[in-house]
């Protein structure tokens, strides 16, 4: 029985047209931006490392309804066990990665016992001051992170040994790439399993939830971990591609962006992620290009947009113009 559920948990995800649709989009995308841009290979790597990073917050977030603003925490010990565990243990990318992932883990499972206690306003500032903790601690550990100056000497090997990291970024590129569809792939699976649509309860209506025996503490908890497994890995993805970690991945800022992003593309969807953070970092890298001192402004305006009229973010749209143009005819 257990295992005809996880056949059809996998099939109702990812099987059909329309389930595959999206991944066939995503994948041609990401082969048109390498052909397309081969010059900006290092911005676009940069911006699937976020698409990781925003994924993560949207399994907290658009499903299990847990609004924090200290995510950076997990990106910045992900980012900083990668690179201390390249520099004194083994530079090989994948287990870089599998050390980031456990350390993003343990950070939010350990942060997450306190915080899915908390509600509201006492949740976002306690989930700053744990983040806001952890990058002192950082800027201190001179010795061991670098502090100010940030942790440097990062040099991998070749994945798998075989696709060396190059000056131009191909490889940068299309590891990061892997990381991102491998993961759209298991949150799809998850958020389509008993515990996906558990979390989707417990956002809804968390007194219902536990009025029907579901343990909405330990979902919360649950949801959080995993979130944080995959907010490390993005640090530990940062720490391989760029040679460097700084303080800064702690930044309270980073948290704020990943939330805008998330807005912008839609929570609870996935695939709104993916959209938030390829039109915020666009957007961005135009708009300061053009102003570095006023770019905000634009982005001020774009989410004031969104908010107003697509209260369910960018991903809506196409479902929005359709809805339009069948009630004119």
């Amino acid at each position: 029985m257990i295992r005809i559920s996880t056949i059809d948990i996998v099939r109702t995800s990812l099987g059909g047209t329309g389930k595959l649709l999206p991944v066939a989009i995503l994948i041609t995308c990401a082969f048109a931006a390498f052909w397309l841009f081969p010059y900006d290979l290092g911005f676009l790597t940069q911006m699937l490392i976020m698409m990781v990073f925003v994924v993560s917050f949207d399994l907290i977030l658009g499903y299990a309804g847990v609004a924090t603003l200290g995510h950076a925490a997990m990106y910045g010990c992900g980012a900083y066990a990668a690179g201390l565990f390249a520099i004194h243990a083994s530079p090989d990318p994948l287990l870089g990665l599998a050390v980031g992932a456990v350390i993003g883990a343990l950070i939010a499972f350990f942060s997450g016992l306190l915080l899915m206690r908390a509600h509201g306003l006492s949740l976002l500032m306690l989930s700053i001051a744990i983040t806001m903790v952890l990058q002192e601690i950082a800027s201190k550990a001179r010795d061991v992170t670098g502090g100010a100056d940030g942790l440097t000497g990062i040099s991998m090997t070749p994945i798998l040994g075989v696709f060396e990291f190059d000056f131009i970024g191909k490889t940068a590129f299309w590891y990061a790439f892997s990381v991102l569809f491998i993961i759209l792939v298991v949150l799809r699976v998850l958020v389509a399993s008993p515990f996906g649509l558990a979390l989707r309860g417990i956002k809804d209506s968390p007194s219902r939830m536990r009025a029907i025996g579901t343990p909405v503490y330990w979902r919360k908890v649950t949801a959080y971990v995993i979130g944080g497994t995959i907010a490390g890995i993005a640090g530990a993805l940062s720490a391989q591609i760029t040679s460097l970690v700084s303080v800064e991945a702690f930044n309270f800022a980073l948290s704020a962006d990943v939330m805008v992003m998330l807005i912008l593309g839609g929570a609870g969807r996935l695939y709104g992620a993916l959209i938030g953070t390829l039109v915020f970092m666009t957007v961005r890298h135009v708009a300061a290009s053009i102003d570095p001192f006023n770019w905000l402004f634009v982005i001020g305006f774009m989410l004031l947009a969104v908010v107003f009229f697509l209260p369910d973010g960018l991903i809506s749209l196409p479902r929005r113009v359709a809805g339009m143009i069948g009630a004119r005819k």
